[in-house]
């Protein structure tokens, strides 16, 4: 799977699965822009792996939530590397801990701006940078398992991830004409800084694992490798699809 030459912007790049698929894209020949947060080490780190690779790279403070920022965030695109190819929407906010009936209504808007309405923010300058280069083009959504399973104490959480899911099946009917392909990647356990304490708790460690048939966390590096392919041209075939990966979770939901 190569990415000879194409120009990839990957959000929430600054550690885990997001540095892995950046740094996946660059391996397979891509120049990458990358977009952070607050962990402007973890970018440049990320910058750092990508530069190793031979490729070039452009690192961007962004707000995905804001389409002020976004648009900024392609204006450095272009203007460092050329139109972007590939689009991976990564970056996200994970919940836990709130019942619907405690909500707290601020929490719940920001979990859903930036899990829902920030993808659907980025997808919508993609599109329209790839239909104004002639068309082309591949949108990959990092979601989650929690699209697919309830999520008791983190409703908005999976409203979001759902919501995605969603929007991958509408914009892919959308952009079809243009020959752009939109699939997502639903990862289950994942071990990333975000999932790390409660990985390093041995006794949420065991009841995670209760629920994994495989019987262990995924690694970023797993997810990327699948990214990677929606990412080329080997899944040209493939659009409106998001693809579980999570060690057999959603298989056992409720049953371990």
């Amino acid at each position: 799977m190569r990415l000879a030459d194409k120009v990839a912007i990957i959000t929430g790049a600054d550690s885990g699965i997001g540095q892995a698929t950046a740094a996946a894209c660059a391996e397979a020949g891509a120049d990458v822009a990358i977009t952070y947060q607050t962990d402007e080490d973890g970018a440049r780190e990320t910058a750092a792996r990508i530069e190793a690779a031979g490729r070039r790279v452009v690192v961007c403070r962004t707000d995905i939530t804001d389409a002020g920022s976004i648009e900024a965030l392609f204006a450095a695109t272009r203007d460092g590397l050329g139109v972007p190819d590939v689009f991976v929407a990564n970056a996200g906010r994970g919940m836990s801990g709130m019942a619907v009936a405690e909500m707290e209504e601020a929490r719940a808007m920001e979990i859903l701006r930036t899990d829902l309405v920030g993808p659907l923010l980025c997808a919508r300058a993609f599109v329209q940078a790839r239909k104004a280069a002639g068309g082309g083009g591949r949108l990959v959504f990092i979601g989650s398992v929690a699209g697919h399973l309830p999520t008791p104490e983190s409703a908005p959480y999976g409203m979001a991830k759902a919501g995605v899911n969603s929007l991958v099946r509408s914009l892919s009917r959308e952009v079809a004409a243009d020959r752009i392909n939109v699939n997502a990647v639903a990862p289950g356990l994942i071990a990333t800084p975000m999932t790390q304490k409660r990985l390093d708790d041995p006794d949420a460690r065991k009841a995670a694992m209760k629920n994994i048939p495989w019987g262990r966390p995924g690694a970023p590096e797993e997810i990327a490798g699948l990214a990677l392919f929606l990412a080329s041209d080997a899944a040209d075939y493939v659009t409106g699809q998001t693809f579980v990966m999570d060690g057999g979770l959603t298989m056992n939901w409720g049953g371990a």
